[in-house]
């Protein structure tokens, strides 16, 4: 399968919020490969969105990633968990969208054994559990997603895409409110439902 090319990733960065739900997410390692479609994502505009870690222009070690070109992994650690976006923007625009949950393709198996469950709709339905899933971990910062072994193909075109509000940033004032979440309607893999 293809990756993605490079100029994909160069759309704005609520489009391309849109345009990765239904496209296949895959991971490779020596464990095996691991791929799922993306259906839920998390669009942050950098340094003018308070839930952005890059607000304000913050550059840090963490984020210093954000700061380069577009198609890249940035991936952090929250709570234990590691999180996994795709940096959008272009370069001194710290742009990214979090990947938050993915429909379960390609090596369940390895995908049950790395969770230590059998539910699949549970294996993958997070931002947290799909990167425990998938084998992505902070050694990907950084790297491009435009061939292996982390990367993103096209996939299935959705029917349908809702949009809503951005979950766990209730400390990020009006940003808390803004619509950008978008997630392939009706899919049981969502972490969350929600009206639009």
């Amino acid at each position: 399968m293809k990756p993605l090319s490079q100029e994909f990733y160069e759309q704005p960065t609520l489009e391309l919020a849109k345009g990765l739900l239904g496209c296949l997410l895959i991971k490779e390692t020596k464990e095996g490969i691991a791929a799922g479609y993306i259906v839920e994502t998390e669009a942050y505009m950098g340094p003018d969105d308070r839930a952005a870690h890059s607000y304000h222009n913050r550059r840090t070690k963490r984020t210093e990633v954000m700061f380069q070109r577009s198609g890249l992994a940035y991936t952090y650690v929250m709570h234990t968990h590691c999180l996994f976006n795709v940096v959008s923007g272009g370069e001194e625009k710290p742009e990214a969208v979090l990947v938050r949950a993915l429909e379960p393709m390609y090596g369940i198996g390895l995908m049950k054994m790395r969770r230590g469950i059998d539910e699949l709709t549970k294996l993958t339905n997070g931002p947290g559990k799909l990167t425990k899933s998938m084998g992505i971990t902070m050694e990907d910062y950084g790297c491009s997603l435009t061939s292996p072994p982390l990367y993103i193909t096209k996939g299935i075109c959705p029917d349908s895409i809702s949009t809503g509000k951005r979950i766990g940033i209730n400390n990020s004032g009006e940003a808390k409110d803004y619509p950008w979440r978008f997630w392939v309607t009706k899919n049981e893999y969502v972490s969350r439902h929600q009206k639009t």
